[in-house]
């Protein structure tokens, strides 16, 4: 027995542009706490904390994942735009639970890493650049793209 928070989109985002603290936005919220509650501790500490105020935004997406891909993230408080250069071929990654078979949450994604990228809010351009990665051997980048994630966590009973 599994359950489900249900789709969405969530953005985890932390730059000079929101003054070095960490915003969250999603159209789905229950999905988000879910995930902040199981699998952001092992991606990223500091966006599991649930103090973080949860946004609700739209999710807009337009581009060629072979070239260039652009995300919109529209709240009531901003405008984000993020767009990626340069994709590289998207891999499978899972998450380490999804090899521990005794595991309650199960997590796997296709992600196209991009040695290039931009972040805008309110058309204010970040100063920052990704920075290169190494993934089970294969190159990849601070900038990711996941176009696909599926997690499930095992209910008892």
């Amino acid at each position: 027995m599994t359950r489900s928070e249900g789709p969405g989109h969530v953005l985890h985002s932390k730059s000079e542009l929101t003054r070095g603290t960490w915003r969250i936005r999603t159209d789905n919220l229950a999905m988000a706490r879910r995930l902040q509650a199981t699998v952001q501790d092992t991606l990223d500490r500091e966006t599991a904390d649930p103090s973080i105020r949860l946004v609700g935004a739209a999710f807009e997406k337009e581009g060629d994942p072979a070239r260039c891909w652009s995300e919109r993230i529209v709240s009531a408080c901003e405008e984000i735009v993020l767009t990626w250069l340069r994709l590289r071929r998207a891999s499978l990654a899972a998450h380490p639970a999804a090899r521990d078979p005794g595991a309650a949450l199960r997590g796997v994604h296709g992600a196209g890493p991009g040695p290039g990228a931009r972040l805008t809010i309110d058309g204010v351009e970040a100063v920052g650049k990704p920075r290169p990665r190494d993934r089970e051997g294969r190159p990849f980048s601070t900038c990711v793209l996941a176009f696909d994630e599926s997690w499930a966590e095992e209910l008892a009973g």
